[in-house]
């Protein structure tokens, strides 16, 4: 799975460096996967700040100190979920981007109803996006591996160079 999110993952460490720039991460049901290509990048040190693999709502109130009050109203695997978690961990970290992914991996659905291969990614810093993706398949590496692409593809065109 890493060496296909290789090539986006270098490019982005480049400009991120370039432009004095740094990350953090909030990641649900691509496992870590963002974080790792991120990381795997000679030289992460100037450019990632941290991140957390946010599975369940224990780790969003642990690791992103995010209670039951902050989500009101919202459901996991959404957009404003995801741009939530996004914005959390650009605040947390002191980051210039935050950036999330939270969905279904498969081989099932979630328990709202999204089918396998169903995720809403999110950036926030200098601009802010959230996107909703859907793979179609059931194959839970599969999907692990779209939705980090999907995730540091939406990075790239959001880069402010």
């Amino acid at each position: 799975m890493l060496p296909s999110l290789m090539p986006i993952a270098e490019d982005l460490a480049a400009r991120l460096k370039a432009s004095k720039q740094t990350v953090a991460v909030a990641e649900s049901s691509s496992g870590g996967l963002v974080s790792a290509a991120l990381l795997a990048v000679p030289g992460a040190s100037a450019y990632f700040l941290g991140g957390a693999v946010v599975y369940t709502g224990k780790a969003r109130m642990e690791l992103m100190h995010l209670t039951r009050e902050h989500v009101a109203g919202m459901r996991s695997a959404s957009e404003p979920y995801a741009l939530l978690l996004a914005r959390t961990a650009r605040e947390n970290f002191g980051a210039t981007w935050g950036i999330s992914e939270t969905g279904a991996a498969g081989p099932n659905g979630n328990p709202y109803g999204d089918a396998s291969g169903h995720t809403c990614i999110a950036v926030s810093g200098p601009v802010e996006m959230a996107i909703t993706v859907e793979t179609g398949v059931d194959d839970r590496a599969a999907n692990m591996e779209a939705f980090a692409k999907a995730l540091l593809e939406l990075l790239s065109r959001a880069l402010v160079d």
